[in-house]
């Protein structure tokens, strides 16, 4: 097995710009993934995997052949060099660079009767992450955000998320595509937002559906409440109007999980 054991190696040099650049990111179509759960979700998700990096100072299990694909490339990496790339201190010690995917809205593959969750211009990554905890959670088909303003590789979201960025089926586009890809596939969709809205437990969601959120400072955008097949609310109790965007999408998922007998 190959071994690094200096930083200032060109090729983690390299991983290091991956971590912390979008633009590299996007110029190479690879991220990086740590922890031995979050990678098994990868490949359990169809993720392609091009390296896996192990430190054996930090790993409990010391099994380096774990990983079912015996063409991954391995590399050894010293103490110091995990402790540069990785952000947790808790990830077992693996790493791993893997190819990202286009999340294009025609690659989805939707069930008869899809339950789908639209997320329009979330930034905050510790809320995408959020996000995509509560759809694995609700087992829903998809997770779509519109007009994104985060690259979804992002070390945060890919670890905010738990791994569940591998676990959803999930796509990108602008609000324009998004509202076009529902209409196509004759998908209603329900705006959660203050503006001449129904209380959510009065809607039917038994049908094919898209529960759509906004930012917890702005909202929901105008085209998204025009559009919308109805737009929808979760009645406040309090001096507030408004709560955290994943409790709001958790809440109107697990409503239409109910009304559908799951």
């Amino acid at each position: 097995m190959k071994q690094i054991t200096s930083v200032q190696n060109p090729y983690i040099k390299s991983l290091v710009q991956l971590q912390e650049k979008a633009k590299t990111r996007k110029q190479t179509g690879t991220f990086l993934i740590e922890g031995k759960r979050e990678i098994e979700l990868a490949i359990k998700g169809g993720y392609v995997l091009n390296t896996l990096l192990f430190c054996p100072d930090v790993m409990q299990n010391k099994d380096y052949q774990n990983f079912d694909n015996s063409n991954i490339e391995r590399i050894e990496i010293s103490k110091e060099i995990y402790q540069k790339l990785a952000y947790r201190d808790t990830t077992e010690g693996i790493l791993a660079v893997a190819q990202s995917k286009a999340l294009h809205l025609s690659d989805l593959k939707l069930s008869e009767n899809p339950l789908v969750l639209i997320a329009e211009a979330p930034e905050k990554p510790g809320n995408i992450g959020a996000l995509l905890r509560t759809a694995d959670a609700a087992n829903i088909d998809a997770v779509i955000i519109a007009n994104p303003k985060s690259d979804l590789y992002n070390p945060n979201i890919v670890r905010s998320s738990v791994g569940c960025l591998f676990t959803r089926q999930i796509a990108i586009g602008t609000s324009e595509e998004v509202i076009a890809f529902l209409k196509k596939n004759q998908i209603a969709f329900y705006s959660a937002t203050l503006q001449n809205s129904n209380e959510y437990h009065t809607v039917d969601y038994t049908t094919p559906t898209a529960i759509v959120v906004g930012t917890e400072a702005t909202g929901l955008t105008e085209t998204w409440r025009k559009e919308s097949t109805q737009n929808i609310i979760i009645p406040m109790q309090g001096e507030i109007d408004s709560m955290n965007v994943s409790v709001a999408a958790a809440i109107l998922l697990f409503e239409a999980k109910r009304q559908r007998g799951f």
